[in-house]
């Protein structure tokens, strides 16, 4: 009787329906981007580094802007930089992008077998690398090379490991694109989406518990933000109070699913903070000195123990997710062109330019420099050889760099490999 009565009063409710998410326009549709949040340059309050999360919860709805469409720096955010530094970062963002059409090339005609373009996505990389102090430890995702090239790591370097060549430092261990340079502060990248997040987290807590200065910044995608790892790695910030930035770039695009799969329907990606009682910040991804503004926020907070701060740059992926992706099967083919915060490098050239401290003629030269620049790197580092073309690293040094002290059963394994080489081969 008592089952019977509950069915009886749930008959006059409508039957349960799943929602799944659908993106705004697909294929052969035209763009449709009033989904997007957009506030106006200068309008989002700046609160003190050392305000309490709880209090500063309308920063992850707004959006942090200080280049209007002017082209002119306006708003508490605006980082006052030098027309120096400005310069430099639109120089590295140049070469950024020059770096990333010759590899795409390089790809295509066979020389790796992999690459990924941050088109686009400059300034979240550039602008981050020159507010974080150089010894801060990055942990990247895949798409954040614009932190080496401003660092300054050498170009040739970068390219030996995506041809995996003789002088790939890694030795031809990881696939085209996951560098590895401590030296430059930037850790060994994973291909496997999030690990990075609660690394960092960890790194920034040893680093506390060191009493060091030193903070660290981690990256990921707004997709691999549904990954468990993304909140592990919040629960340790919020509970030890990680010296850590925790970086969302918000690309609007998975390798073929929108944003929506992620929960971005729902609310925006900075909101994810509140839960934890984080410091969340939405951030225009493609204002250069918005993105300056909104780290260098952040590693006060972090520096002053103030504890981790969550940032979503809202910016779009204008090529594909990597050269194994066909965004047109899943995107409208005119959607980059209607994005509408624009291009970084399009967007500092013309402050630069409002400023009276750039112009045509300048960019032009600048750009040519650095594609010659470029393309000295690939000539140097192609002499070192391509990816398969021979065998660049000796066979002996398959398993080196995995442990610490190798195991016995590995080094056995070495020497029957060298046996065996030498009976068959015996002239090499």
């Amino acid at each position: 009787m008592k089952l019977y009565y509950k069915v009886m009063t749930r008959s006059n409710l409508p039957p349960l329906s799943l929602h799944v998410p659908e993106p705004q326009a697909r294929p052969g549709a035209e763009p449709d981007f009033s989904h997007v949040i957009i506030c106006p340059a200068g309008e989002t309050p700046r609160p003190d580094p050392s305000d309490a999360a709880a209090i500063i919860r309308d920063q992850a709805f707004g959006l942090v802007r200080v280049l209007d469409e002017a082209g002119q720096a306006v708003g508490p955010w605006n980082p006052r930089l030098a027309p120096d530094t400005l310069r430099v970062m639109l120089r590295d963002m140049a070469r950024t992008r020059a770096f990333d059409d010759r590899m795409f090339r390089a790809q295509r005609q066979g020389k790796t077998s992999f690459y990924m373009k941050c088109t686009g996505e400059e300034a979240v990389s550039v602008a981050q690398a020159h507010a974080l102090d150089r010894d801060d430890m990055c942990f990247p995702s895949y798409r954040q090379q614009g932190l080496l090239i401003a660092r300054g790591c050498p170009l040739v370097e970068m390219m030996n490991q995506i041809y995996s060549n003789r002088a790939d430092r890694l030795k031809g261990k990881q696939l085209p694109i996951m560098y590895g340079f401590p030296d430059y502060g930037f850790f060994t990248l994973s291909g496997n989406l999030t690990t990075q997040l609660p690394q960092a987290v960890g790194w920034a807590m040893a680093s506390a518990s060191k009493a060091d200065t030193r903070i660290a910044a981690a990256w990921c995608g707004e997709g691999s933000t549904a990954e468990g790892d993304f909140h592990a790695a919040m629960t340790f910030a919020t509970v030890y109070r990680a010296p850590v930035i925790i970086n969302i770039v918000n690309n609007q695009w998975a390798i073929s699913s929108f944003a929506g799969f992620a929960g971005g329907e729902a609310t925006t990606f900075a909101a994810r903070a509140l839960g934890y009682g984080v410091a969340g910040l939405r951030v225009d991804g493609n204002d250069t000195l918005a993105v300056y503004a909104a780290t260098q926020w952040a590693a006060e907070r972090a520096r002053t123990n103030h504890g981790p701060t969550l940032i979503e740059h809202v910016t779009y992926r204008v090529e594909g997710h990597s050269t194994s992706d066909d965004p047109s099967a899943y995107r409208p083919a005119r959607e980059a062109s209607g994005w509408p915060l624009g291009d970084p490098v399009d967007r500092l050239k013309a402050h630069l330019e409002g400023l009276g401290e750039w112009d045509e003629a300048r960019h032009d030269t600048m750009l040519t420099e650095v594609m010659a620049e470029v393309k000295a790197a690939q000539k140097a580092a192609e002499s070192n050889g391509i990816l398969g073309h021979g065998l660049h690293q000796p066979l002996e040094t398959l398993f080196e760099d995995v442990f610490a002290e190798e195991p016995w059963h590995l080094r056995e394994q070495t020497e029957q490999m060298l046996a065996e080489r030498k009976r068959k081969w015996p002239e090499r």
